[in-house]
């Protein structure tokens, strides 16, 4: 150990000595303090500094020159830093221990490279804080968690390519020239099922706008006083070569205009008949809309009503109704018992589509007029249902004739800024393979080759994906 590049004055020794000793004193802790270290640091420097002393002091306790014993002033003098060895060992292994043991309870694993950063700093930058000492007072950064993301990506753009698919694939079926089986279907329904449903307001305004451009069911969808004045002669939908003139008797039973205050209307709900409402629990989420249509007079009462509804805002008549059902209103008390259940309602005939028609109808008006009912009658305009009729087979429907869903559907499109369809559903089992009966309150079939119904809901499914309209499927989430 160098204790002094002087060389070693005259004189007695032993005072030379604890001279040098003196001048290599280390600077007191509180001096060091001022240079802007934190307390962590000067913890890890003095283990360091401590247990180098303690090393050091091992070696030199029995190194240091002797001095004489009382009784032996005349003794050797020892040698210069003579070591023990086996103490100098056993006292080093017990300071590197205290070192270590020092380390790990109070330095990070990191200090001594981070304590040679900071002293750098400080020296470069001693006014203030370096930025190596703001590293250290502040956390470390959160880890980030991991996620699968890129499978989560690839599986939603499978699912976006199948669904965008699932177009070609209906035409596909619609256009078979062999009759369409069931399980053909319900196989592209339950895909459908799968894919999320956004209504696109732009291919709902263009499909609107064409049904305006060609039939206009605002103006032209019931007969009115403003379309139809007196002395028309008025061509039948389907026996467009006979006509009925409009006289004062039929000319006053019409509304002066168009009689719906509130169009546009912004929810709309179309329900059909079809078994698939049996047990949906539909009727509380039917009833919320701001108008709701029916077909042909269906039973909204009763244990029904929670699956169906009972609101009613518009429900049709077919004339066939009143002929087999009522008997020609023979059973005018149970008629108007059945109509009394719709409360405010406008009640939707058919009158000029046929002749035979017409009679069935007007009396229907008549009867409630004299009864002082509360709903109000209108009559679909023939004209109307001939052109619906022409643009729906362009399309691909060419059945004898629409379905009275078909045509409310096409109404409720141009009369309502959202519209959702409920139990439409042409087929004998759900996708599930659960029977299905034709009706929700029977189960009798409609004529053979008279409507095309699964061409009908092709259109459907068609205008569903586009995001035009919206089907229910199946239960309603309650």
């Amino acid at each position: 150990m160098e204790l002094s590049s002087a060389s070693q004055p005259s004189g007695d020794p032993a005072r030379w000595r604890q001279r040098q000793r003196r001048l290599q004193r280390p600077e007191p802790a509180a001096a060091r303090s001022a240079s802007g270290r934190t307390g962590g640091e000067l913890v890890c420097v003095a283990t360091a500094v401590v247990a180098a002393a303690a090393a050091a002091a091992g070696v030199a306790s029995w190194g240091r020159p002797g001095y004489a014993s009382p009784g032996h002033r005349r003794r050797r003098r020892r040698p210069w830093l003579r070591v023990r060895p086996g103490c100098a060992l056993l006292s080093l292994l017990s300071s590197l221990l205290l070192l270590l043991l020092l380390r790990l309870l109070w330095c990070p694993i990191d200090a001594p490279a981070r304590s040679r950063l900071l002293v750098d700093e400080i020296e470069e930058d001693p006014q203030g804080t370096s930025p190596a000492l703001r590293m250290l007072r502040s956390p470390a950064p959160p880890v980030p968690r991991t996620t699968n993301s890129t499978y989560l990506d690839e599986k939603s753009l499978q699912l976006t390519e199948k669904c965008k698919n699932l177009q070609s694939d209906l035409n596909s079926l619609s256009n078979r020239t062999k009759r369409q089986k069931e399980d053909d279907y319900l196989q592209i329904i339950t895909d459908i099922q799968n894919c999320p449903w956004k209504r696109q307001a732009e291919e709902y305004e263009n499909f609107r706008a064409k049904l305006t451009s060609c039939c206009d069911a605002i103006q032209n969808f019931v007969v009115s006083q403003n379309n139809t004045p007196v002395g028309t002669n008025m061509s039948y939908e389907v026996e467009s070569k006979r006509t009925i003139p409009i006289g004062e008797n039929i000319f006053h039973m019409l509304p002066a205009s168009q009689p719906f205050v509130e169009y546009p209307y912004n929810q709309c709900a179309v329900v059909g008949n079809g078994g698939i409402l049996n047990n949906s629990l539909c009727g509380t989420e039917i009833d919320k809309f701001d108008f709701v249509f029916r077909c042909n007079i269906p039973p909204t009462n009763g244990n029904v009503s929670q699956d169906v509804g009972s609101k009613t805002s518009l429900v049709t008549i077919n004339p066939s109704i009143i002929m087999l059902k009522y008997q020609n209103l023979k059973k005018k008390a149970e008629f108007l018992q059945d109509i009394a259940t719709y409360g405010d309602t406008f009640l939707l005939l058919p009158a000029f589509s046929y002749r035979a028609n017409t009679g069935p109808s007007l009396k229907v008006y008549h009867t409630l007029r004299e009864s002082k009912a509360r709903q109000k009658v209108l009559f679909f305009h023939p004209k109307y249902l001939k052109q619906l009729g022409l643009f729906w087979r362009t399309k691909g429907v060419d059945a004898y004739r629409l379905s009275t869903g078909l045509m409310i559907a096409s109404v409720a499109v141009e009369m309502c800024e959202n519209v959702k369809l409920y139990g439409f559903w042409p087929f004998s089992k759900t996708v599930e393979n659960t029977p299905v009966s034709h009706h929700y309150y029977d189960n009798k079939l409609p004529k053979r080759g008279f409507h095309k119904m699964p061409k009908e809901y092709s259109q459907f499914l068609h205008l569903h994906m586009k995001g035009i309209i919206k089907l229910q499927f199946g239960k309603c989430e309650t």
